[in-house]
């Protein structure tokens, strides 16, 4: 009796890897892009990214304390979405559009859906969105103490003079977290080391955009040009910190290749035709909504009747 199989319910392969180990270690990631807005906006962008944390991490803990669920700002979720709404924020934004933003990310597309694993988009982008629609004039207000003007990525849609070694370190004017391509490519090779996200997705999104903008954007394959949408903008940061989101990317491979190419081809259409110079945060929401379509064209077909044969 003693060999009898033991019986129970899924999963069955399990992983000491934990929600808030994950989280942890994308908020240890984020923290090179952080740094580095604090250092190029000053104190305007740290307390901008404090208030917004705490607007989130406070919405999901009073809302659970008034609902009687189980309080889960421990798995630090929570932390992870203001930050990277912070970070998608410009730095002369009142300190209150950060609550406003951290609110409804927390409130209305996480846990009105029914919380972590539940919602269909990526919480920081829609409240991004959010923002953008309602705040337009606020969101789209790039000066500050140490810049002027449009951003970089304004003045190559205009046609105007650029620096890209300026881009890339991020001396640039723009949203908190997406100036230095440096910084976040340190933290996206932190989380790529830990095994935390691989480069399916941050890979074929990078790959058809870089295809895409030297077929329609009108300069063929010019480096310089290239190498100036890569830098601007927030393509680097959403394809590597938002596009990845376990939640709300396919769950097979193939699906996470072809929400890569979706994401690219729309970033591209956005930013050579459309009128504004950006367009990552649409792109990643669109491809967000069309992901339970990406699974069920690349789903495996079940071995057996009806499905694949050997």
């Amino acid at each position: 009796m003693s060999e009898l199989m033991k019986v129970s319910s899924n999963p069955h392969v399990r992983s000491k890897t934990t929600t808030s180990g994950i989280m942890l270690a994308v908020v240890i990631a984020l923290l090179p892009a952080a740094g580095f807005g604090i250092y190029n906006f000053g104190l305007d962008a740290l307390i901008l990214i404090l208030v917004t944390v705490a607007s989130t991490v406070l919405t999901e803990y009073l809302f659970e304390k008034i609902c009687k669920k189980k309080i889960t700002i421990g798995d630090y979720s929570a932390v992870v979405t203001g930050l990277l709404l912070a970070l998608n924020l410009p730095s002369s934004a009142p300190w209150w559009i950060g609550v406003v933003g951290g609110v409804f990310a927390i409130l209305v597309v996480k846990m009105l859906f029914g919380g972590l694993g539940q919602n269909f988009m990526n919480p920081a982008l829609g409240a991004r969105c959010f923002l953008l629609i309602s705040f337009t004039s606020i969101m789209t207000n790039f000066d500050c103490d140490a810049y002027t003007g449009p951003t970089p990525l304004a003045n190559l849609k205009a046609g105007a003079q650029i620096n890209i070694l300026d881009m890339v370190i991020g001396r640039t004017g723009g949203t908190i977290g997406e100036t230095s391509m440096i910084a976040i490519v340190i933290g996206a090779c932190f989380l790529i080391l830990l095994g935390i996200i691989d480069l399916r997705i941050p890979g074929s999104y990078i790959v058809s955009f870089v295809i895409f903008i030297s077929i329609f954007g009108g300069h063929g394959f010019d480096w310089a040009y290239i190498s100036a949408h890569l830098a601007g903008g927030g393509l680097m940061l959403g394809a590597f910190f938002m596009a990845t989101d376990y939640v709300t990317r396919p769950i097979t491979k193939n699906g996470q290749y072809l929400f890569g190419i979706l994401l690219g081809v729309l970033t591209g259409i956005f930013r050579i035709f459309g009128p504004s110079a950006e367009g990552v945060s649409y792109a990643i929401i669109i491809g967000n909504l069309l992901v339970p379509l990406i699974e069920k064209i690349t789903l495996p077909k079940a071995f057996g009747k009806g499905g694949e044969k050997a």
